[in-house]
C-alpha cells in the first residue's frame, strides 16, 4: 500500500486508536485492584489519624484492626444495622435518600486508655463536595481530631481545610452548647475568640467563607444523625433542640 495514500493515513489512525485503546483498557482493568487498595487504606489512614495515629498505608491496616474496636452501622433511630458492613458505607450515595432510609457508620476506637467516637461527615464547598472525619471524646461532645478533604476547593482558599493549621483549630472544641444542644463547631469570620473551647467556634479560612459554612453545615448535620445512639449510652446525657 502506497503510504502517501489517503488510506494509509486512515487505516494506520484507525490501527494505532484500537492499540492505544486496548492498551489503556488493559492498564486500568490491572491496576484497579491497587488502587480499591490504595484508597481502603488511604480510608483507614484517614480514621486512625482524628485519634492522633499517623501511619503510612503499610501499617495502616494493623494499627486500625489494633484501635478500631466497633464498627457501626447505625439507622436514624441510633439502632444498628447488623447486615451492612459499615466501613463500606458510601456517604455520597447515602446522602441521596431520605434521612429514615440512610446509614450512619460509627468507628469507636481505642488508645492509649480512652475511647472515642469517629464519624465520618460529608457536605458541599463552594465547588464541589467537601467530605471527612471526626473523633469526639468518650464523653461524645469533646473534639479530639479532625480530618478533610474536597474534590474541587480553590487552591490557597477552601482548599485550606486540608491543612493541618486549620484541622488543629478543631481540637477541644465542644459540639454541645452549655444546654446541651448540639450545634456542632461553626466556622466564623472574623472570630476573636482566641482559645476559648467553650463557644463551639473556630475562625474561618480567609476569603473562603463559603467553603467555611460548608464546614459548619457538614458538623453539625451529620453529627445531628447521632443523637439517638448517643442519648441510648447510660454516660452521655444530651438533649436535642
Amino acid at each position: 500500500m502506497n503510504k502517501n495514500s489517503n488510506a494509509y493515513t486512515f487505516i494506520f489512525a484507525i490501527v494505532m486508536v484500537i492499540v492505544v485503546a486496548v492498551t489503556l483498557s488493559f492498564t486500568a482493568t490491572t491496576l484497579s485492584p491497587l488502587q480499591k487498595e490504595n484508597v481502603r487504606k488511604e480510608k483507614m489512614q484517614n480514621i486512625l489519624a482524628t485519634i492522633g495515629i499517623q501511619t503510612d498505608r503499610e501499617n495502616a491496616e494493623e494499627l486500625f484492626n489494633k484501635h478500631i474496636t466497633q464498627q457501626l452501622s447505625l439507622d436514624h433511630k441510633g439502632e444498628e444495622k447488623t447486615e451492612v458492613n459499615a466501613f463500606e458505607v458510601d456517604l455520597a450515595k447515602e446522602l441521596s435518600k431520605p434521612e429514615e432510609e440512610q446509614t450512619f457508620p460509627l468507628y469507636i476506637a481505642n488508645y492509649e486508655g480512652s475511647e472515642y467516637y469517629i464519624a465520618p461527615l460529608r457536605g458541599s464547598g463552594l465547588w464541589d463536595a467537601i467530605w471527612g472525619y471526626i473523633a469526639l471524646k468518650d464523653d461524645a461532645n469533646t473534639v479530639k481530631g479532625v480530618v478533610y478533604d474536597h474534590k474541587g476547593e480553590t487552591a490557597g482558599l477552601g482548599a485550606e481545610i486540608t491543612t493541618d493549621w486549620f484541622q488543629q483549630r478543631f481540637v477541644d472544641e465542644k459540639i454541645f452548647n452549655d444546654k446541651g444542644e448540639l450545634v456542632g463547631v461553626n466556622v466564623v469570620k472574623g472570630y476573636s475568640g482566641g482559645n476559648d473551647k467553650d463557644d463551639n467556634k473556630v475562625d474561618s479560612i480567609s476569603g473562603a467563607t463559603i467553603t467555611s459554612d460548608g464546614v459548619s453545615e457538614m458538623i453539625e448535620n451529620r453529627l445531628k444523625n447521632y443523637l439517638p445512639f448517643f442519648k441510648k449510652r447510660q454516660d452521655i446525657k444530651v438533649v436535642t433542640r
